[in-house]
């Protein structure tokens, strides 16, 4: 609302006249003090708590196109969303025309607490039209979390696609331009596969990045415990996944490790069940030790730690 022209209270009165000599020029009213924005405080394991938390990270950071439903509590409406990893123009959610409500994990920008910042979309994204997305968002404040917003007795299964055509309806697909855009997109998805790790140790994927082949594993668990029991596996000579498949550093991303191993050329994903079960096991076991690092231990530690990337 414009402001309106200050006015003095006696009856004729009239403002000061800078431009008659000896006068005084009017003075604006004092402007309100500025009131700090509060932000969502850092919180550096935002999915903790949340059922499967290793696939919330790994869609959030290393899985290009994948999908998973969840419901919100009754609070909230138990309505069901469908959280992907990605949404075209890196929109933090899209209503489609069917109704389906999409939730994005890839997005730009963060207020330091990932969980929040997907709820806040989430919650707007309710609201939204069908056929509308939502836009870039301010960074939010302090408010209800993934952890606050969802039943939390829903299971979290991803799903893995080799398209983006989750993005839109089966009657958009139709469209000329709605198809150049999703082949275009679809041309820079890196192929990844979901392959079967022991319970309780994460989600693990493969891919094939520039004619070479990875395995990407999502820990769950601190970041420090897993970068522990690495440090045992390495010095111990175990932290291969086989003769031709080395551990090559790690992904350090939302309080959690994601350990990468460069693959024998050529390996594809049904492949490596029986060496994942078995390098599983040994880092079950790695993990449940807790005596201290040997001097052999810490050195191995520390290459590791040196090879680490930090995400986001």
């Amino acid at each position: 609302m414009a402001k309106k022209n200050r006015r003095t209270d006696r009856p004729g009165a009239r403002p000061a006249d800078s431009t008659r000599p000896g006068a005084k020029p009017a003075s604006n009213p004092p402007a309100p003090p500025k009131v700090k924005r509060q932000v969502a405080p850092f919180v550096a394991r935002p999915f903790e708590g949340l059922p499967n938390e290793a696939d919330w990270v790994a869609m959030r950071e290393v899985v290009p196109a994948a999908s998973a439903q969840v419901r919100t509590t009754a609070e909230h409406g138990a309505r069901e969303v469908t959280i992907v990893s990605l949404l075209p123009d890196l929109l933090p959610a899209l209503h489609r025309e069917d109704g389906v409500v999409l939730v994005a994990l890839q997005t730009v920008g963060s207020s330091g607490d990932a969980s929040r910042d997907v709820a806040d979309a989430l919650l707007q994204a309710l609201e939204l039209e069908p056929g509308a997305g939502l836009g870039s968002v301010d960074l939010p404040e302090p408010g209800p979390r993934l952890q606050d917003v969802l039943d939390l007795t829903v299971p979290f299964e991803v799903t893995v696609h080799d398209t983006f055509d989750y993005w839109v309806t089966e009657s958009e697909k139709s469209e000329k331009d709605v198809t150049d855009a999703l082949e275009s997109a679809n041309e820079m998805i890196v192929p990844t596969v979901a392959v079967d790790v022991p319970a309780g140790l994460g989600s693990a994927y493969w891919c094939r990045m520039n004619g070479k082949e990875f395995l990407r594993w999502s820990v769950p668990g601190s970041e420090e415990e897993t970068l522990d029991a690495l440090a045992r596996l390495q010095a111990a000579r175990t932290s291969s996944l086989d003769d031709d498949a080395r551990l090559i550093g790690a992904f350090r991303t939302c309080g959690v490790l994601v350990p990468v191993w460069e693959l024998a050329r050529g390996t594809e994903a049904d492949e490596l069940a029986p060496s994942v079960a078995a390098l599983g096991s040994r880092l079950q076991d790695a993990i449940d030790t807790t005596d201290p690092l040997t001097s052999d231990q810490r050195r191995a530690r520390a290459g590791l730690v040196s090879r680490q990337v930090n995400l986001r």
